[in-house]
């Protein structure tokens, strides 16, 4: 219906939450990083500040700003003051190489790189190679760093006294186009909207109780949506206190923990594994921890009960999604973690999700199918790639390549991608399942169960482990164990004895890598 109501008067986007927080809770600690902080009222009026900055160089709204940096204060400002610019950021992945940061930068077309000292020259070489970055924004680091040469300066920037211009932006428009880190050969840009980062900000919420009186600490990289958007935004956006690391190591982390009084983490389950194993862990100096999130990979249910063992006072989620829908999805909450484990849980307040078949029929209970949702979360579809924008979305849902069994109650749990389903013999085996079988085995630190070529079963389900310190394990000890509580073509044909498994810095084990690693 036609309205004379300008768009603004309605308007919600991602600075206009911080603006409102910062309205209610002016006095308020909003970021702490290393030796800087913030209230919200100085949160607020910096990132206006930044955001005329960046109108100053040429930003425009509408263009397409990359961010190649670590976790600081100076990153979470960007986030907002590119919001409030108009601007559309582009995180990336600081692990990748130089032709990897190029391709996305010349896939979004940004002309402007936003990066760090300790990743300036990984910036400039990527830049060089056919992109059209023009110029570069240096932001500060966790530890105290100088401004790189030839870049312009964040304190710069955010000193500036112009006034900040108007931009009709309004809730439909692109806030980020967030890379996937997928299985495919090229990265496809979800696009974003501010409405959709929103609306999974309410689920955050509503879902995983993300509270005003929260201390949360962001370890993980805010490159990676799960940190940025299922945590850090949402907090932003209710007024919780919020302490930024680029460092997510037990050392570090316990430290952080115990010195700031966390009462909300998240993590992979590699880095609460990590925690578990760190000779510095001592329950005592978590005594104000409350909330414990995990999500980005499956949680052995063996390390699960453990969790639960040694820090009895913590309520546990996990949080299931993608890029493309923001990411939350699906929610397993505190009360159902030992009832229910190794589930991720029902679609959360604003998802509608389904496991189908090849059919796009509900599968029966038990049964594995494909998860697939409906949600105002979901990416409008892939930057200039409709192919696979139509491919993703087939049927009128978004398909999100996850396999999934579904129980009587509806409570979900995925089984693996359909990239990384094992096929043996003729027979499909669940790489997840033979991984919590290992799991139970007490000297086994951590496992990946992955499919090798072979000649006689086309692919041999492989299980690379890494055994805790000071114990011991053989092929014969595991094999045996497999096959006393499992079918035998679910079995491990090969084991495999590691020191570490390859992961990138949102703790997601690289299954890819080792495929690659030991095929021949």
């Amino acid at each position: 219906m036609p309205s004379s109501i300008h768009p603004v008067v309605r308007r919600q986007t991602i600075a206009d939450a911080l603006r409102r927080t910062a309205q209610r809770l002016p006095a308020k600690t909003a970021i702490v990083c290393g030796d800087t902080q913030w209230t919200y009222a100085e949160f607020d009026a910096l990132v206006s500040r930044l955001a005329a900055g960046l109108a100053g160089i040429g930003v425009a709204q509408g263009d397409k700003v990359a961010v190649l940096a670590r976790n600081s204060h100076g990153f979470a400002a960007l986030r907002f003051a590119l919001a409030r610019r108009g601007a559309v950021m582009v995180p990336i992945n600081f692990m990748l190489k130089a032709d990897e940061v190029a391709y996305i930068l010349r896939h979004a077309g940004a002309r402007t790189l936003a990066t760090d000292s300790g990743l300036a020259e990984l910036a400039r070489a990527a830049a060089a190679l056919d992109t059209q970055v023009a110029q570069y924004l240096w932001l500060p680091s966790e530890d105290p760093s100088e401004p790189v040469a030839g870049m312009h300066a964040f304190d710069t920037l955010a000193a500036c006294t112009d006034p900040l211009p108007d931009v009709s932006l309004g809730s439909y428009d692109l806030a980020q186009i967030v890379y996937t880190s997928g299985t495919e050969s090229t990265p496809k840009g979800a696009m974003l909207t501010h409405d959709a980062v929103l609306w999974q900000y309410v689920s955050c919420v509503i879902n995983a109780d993300i509270a005003e009186d929260d201390r949360a600490l962001h370890a993980l990289p805010l490159y990676h949506c799960a940190q940025l958007d299922v945590f850090f935004g949402p907090a932003i956006y209710i007024g919780s206190s919020n302490v930024i690391t680029a460092r997510p190591v037990p050392d570090n982390l316990l430290a952080l923990i115990e010195r700031h009084g966390i009462t909300s983490f998240f993590a992979p389950p590699t880095v609460w594994i990590a925690l578990l194993r760190s000779p510095l862990f001592d329950a005592a100096k978590l005594k104000h921890l409350a909330k414990g999130y995990y999500g980005a990979s499956i949680m052995p249910v063996e390390v699960l009960k453990e969790l639960a063992a040694r820090l009895p006072s913590v309520r546990l989620w996990n949080l299931y999604g993608q890029t493309e829908i923001a990411p939350l999805a699906t929610m397993l909450g505190p009360n159902d973690q030992l009832r229910k484990p190794g589930s991720c849980g029902k679609a959360v307040i604003n998802v509608e999700t389904r496991v189908v078949d090849d059919a796009m029929r509900d599968v029966a209970v038990g049964e594995v199918g494909e998860i697939v949702h409906r949600s105002p979360h979901l990416m409008l579809g892939y930057f200039n790639d409709p192919e696979r924008t139509k491919a993703a979305f087939e049927g009128d849902w978004f398909h999100s390549g996850d396999l999934a069994v579904i129980d009587d109650e509806g409570y979900i749990t995925v089984v693996d991608r359909k990239k990384d389903m094992i096929k043996t013999g003729g027979e499909n085996v669940a790489s997840r399942e033979v991984e919590e079988m290992v799991y139970r085995l007490p000297a086994v630190s951590e496992v990946a169960v992955i499919g090798l070529p072979d000649p006689k079963w086309v692919e041999a389900v492989t299980a690379v482990i890494v055994v805790k310190a000071g114990q011991t394990l053989t092929e014969a000890e595991v094999v045996a164990h497999c096959n006393q509580h499992m079918a035998a073509f679910k079995s491990p044909k090969r084991v495999v004895f590691t020191d570490s498994l390859p992961k990138n810095p949102s703790g997601k084990l690289l299954k890819r890598e080792l495929r690659q690693r030991y095929t021949n």
